[in-house]
């Protein structure tokens, strides 16, 4: 009987069956609530705000919190009926470390080390940094968020490759722009380090209030904007196209599935 629950559990958690209405609901409710976090941390920063509804913060945030500890507790618990986590310690360690238990983890983390150091003032300020994870919680319960996962796990390695290229190019011309300005510009240009930041906003056309003078500093600056646009494309066409692939190839499934409903019948 518990292991039947446990199986229930995780099937809710995990909508591991897309027509499965109830656990649609509870993820529904828990994206609301998600939002509701976010727009809450959000609001907090707005002084008059936080100050006229300061309890209700507390209130909401602690309701939270239990929620999303529930929530926790019952997907470590029942994570090993996955064939992928079997061992009851092993398994359930393996699913912890997962990326998706991890953000569930850095989610409720800052309030319990905050009950256990209530009075480091500075710990509370450095923690509330991680509140805002509550927002990558959204791509456990957005279709939306989660091909974009799909789609970055699909082109890691293309995207690897374009941001390398990306490194490189920005190394090389502030090699460059450095050699070629600093003699003339050295308040500038004093060293490769910092014409790196000039090398980045050149290349996403961002534009600094400072810029090569010398005839061969400007060629070359032009040269590198030029090119910078066409390095920065690559991360965005390797994206878009990957969201072409991921989209047809959910459409396709929808069609296999509603083809074999049809070929089964009601």
């Amino acid at each position: 009987m518990a292991k039947s629950y446990k199986l229930r559990i995780y099937e809710i958690l995990e909508s591991i069956n897309a027509r499965d209405k109830t656990a649609e609901a509870v993820n529904l409710l828990m994206l609301v609530l998600v939002v509701l976090n976010v727009t809450a941390v959000v609001l907090e920063t707005v002084e008059s705000i936080y100050a006229a509804h300061k309890d209700l913060f507390h209130y909401f945030a602690d309701i939270s919190v239990v929620v999303f500890t529930i929530e926790y507790i019952l997907r470590i618990w029942s994570c090993d009926v996955d064939p992928k986590y079997r061992r009851p310690f092993s398994g359930r360690l393996r699913f912890a470390l997962t990326p998706l238990a991890l953000i569930d983890l850095l989610v409720i983390l800052p309030t319990y080390a905050i009950l256990a150091f209530p009075t480091d003032h500075k710990l509370l300020r450095s923690l509330r940094v991680l509140w805002t994870f509550r927002l990558l919680k959204l791509s456990r319960y957005s279709d939306s968020l989660q091909t974009i996962m799909d789609v970055i796990r699909a082109q890691q390695r293309e995207l690897a490759m374009s941001f390398s290229a990306i490194m490189f190019f920005m190394v090389l011309s502030s090699t460059v722009i450095y050699f070629l300005e600093h003699e003339a510009q050295p308040h500038l240009f004093p060293d490769i380090p910092a014409t790196m930041w000039w090398a980045v906003l050149t290349m996403t056309t961002v534009g600094e209030n400072f810029y090569p003078i010398t005839p061969l500093g400007k060629l070359a600056g032009g040269l590198i904007i030029i090119l910078g646009v066409a390095t920065f494309a690559l991360p965005t066409s390797i994206l878009t196209s990957g969201f072409v692939d991921e989209l047809e190839r959910r459409r396709e499934e929808k069609e296999a599935q509603a083809k074999e409903r049809r070929e089964n019948g009601p």
